[in-house]
C-alpha cells in the first residue's frame, strides 16, 4: 500500500518519501485531497516501461508477421487429424 502525502507536506517529508521509494514502496501526491501524482521507485518504473504485451496482441503480432513473409497457413491441413471422426453416438429424443 502506498503512503499518501499533500504537496504542502512533501517539502517537510522529503527524506521519509524517499525512504519509502528506496523500500520499493509508491507514495501518492495529493492537492485539496485529489491525487495529483504518483512517485514510483524505478524498478517498478522500468517495469511498466517495458510490459509484455498481452496474448491477443502477441497472437496479432505473430499474425502479421506471418503475412508479411509470405507464409500461408491452411487451417485445413493444420486440423485435419485432431477431431475425431467416428459417428457420434445415437441419440434417443
Amino acid at each position: 500500500m502506498s503512503q499518501q502525502y499533500s504537496i504542502e507536506q512533501v517539502p517537510k517529508n522529503l527524506d521519509k518519501i524517499f525512504q519509502r521509494i528506496e523500500q520499493g514502496e509508491s507514495v501518492q501526491i495529493t492537492q485539496q485531497g485529489q491525487q495529483v501524482a504518483m512517485i514510483l521507485p524505478a524498478a517498478e518504473y522500468q517495469r511498466l516501461l517495458h510490459r509484455k504485451p498481452g496474448f491477443w496482441k502477441s497472437v496479432e503480432r505473430f499474425r502479421q508477421e506471418l503475412m508479411e513473409e509470405g507464409t500461408e497457413i491452411d487451417s485445413d491441413e493444420v486440423w485435419k487429424d485432431v477431431r475425431d471422426k467416428s459417428p457420434a453416438r445415437e441419440i434417443v429424443l
